[in-house]
């Protein structure tokens, strides 16, 4: 028998955070999110390298992250993260975080990742103790689809980040377009799905203006392996032996007021 508390109850949407990393999946995925009724986004949510201020794995700066949040229109959660975090320091922040967000009606949890079927695991085991669900928007969508979608719908992207085990470094600072595709070798997801690269997405239908910025330094940067530690132990995608043999190229950028 409908009711009008059956009503209510299918048409309240569910309270939800977004992981947003600043980068074109994250871009794509909520602009998705934002389509479907069944979530409303209270949240975005990144982690940031605590001693540097700049987005963890992505090198971008707090202050191009806030211009984004700024645009969309969300209100932005910060993790301060330390650098090279231990799983069980990543945990401590993440589960305090979440916890805290909780006793706001948040349930659910948003998430851009594409085919990574250990990391989707991984996150909805840990969300599951906190009483969280995980959603994803991309999930099993073939990665050459959601690239030709993400620039067919205006996005535009800058690759930030470049893992040299798979590029070199005429790839960090250009904007993801069909020839940026092109060049690509044939080893590398086109979204980058496996750590290949990352980017700073700065305008596209989910924001109310672009953000705008200069390209700074280009550096090159190699990370220690953590020691006295087990690598495999850090919240960093170091299980492969080699992880510490590669560098990645980063691409600064710089507000523009």
């Amino acid at each position: 028998m409908f009711t009008i508390e059956n009503y209510i109850s299918v048409s309240t949407p569910k309270k939800a955070l977004f992981n947003w990393s600043s980068g074109k999946d994250s871009a794509l995925t909520l602009y998705k999110i934002l389509q479907n009724s069944d979530f409303k986004i209270e949240y975005l949510l990144t982690s940031v390298n605590q001693q540097y201020q700049r987005i963890s794995m992505h090198g971008v700066r707090v202050e191009l992250l806030k211009a984004q949040a700024k645009s969309i229109g969300l209100p932005l959660k910060i993790m301060q993260i330390p650098e090279m975090p231990t799983m069980e320091v990543y945990e401590n922040v993440m589960t305090e975080t979440l916890t805290e967000l909780k006793t706001q009606g948040i349930t659910h949890s948003v998430f851009g990742d594409i085919f990574l079927e250990d990391l989707r695991k991984y996150r909805e085991d840990k969300l599951a103790t906190l009483g969280f669900e995980g959603v994803f928007p991309l999930w099993k969508i073939p990665t050459n689809h959601l690239i030709q979608e993400f620039i067919s719908l205006g996005f535009k992207t800058i690759v930030v980040c470049v893992n040299e085990r798979y590029l070199d470094k005429s790839f960090v600072g250009r904007i993801i377009d069909q020839d940026f595709i092109n060049d690509l070798p044939e080893n590398v997801d086109v979204c980058g799905e496996n750590g290949e690269f990352h980017t700073f997405t700065f305008d596209g239908p989910i924001f109310s203006e672009p953000i705008k910025f200069e390209i700074g330094e280009i550096v090159y940067r190699k990370y220690e392996k953590p020691k006295n530690e087990d690598s495999s132990n850090t919240a960093c995608d170091t299980n492969a032996s080699d992880a510490f043999d590669f560098g990645f190229w980063y691409c600064d950028l710089i507000e523009l007021k």
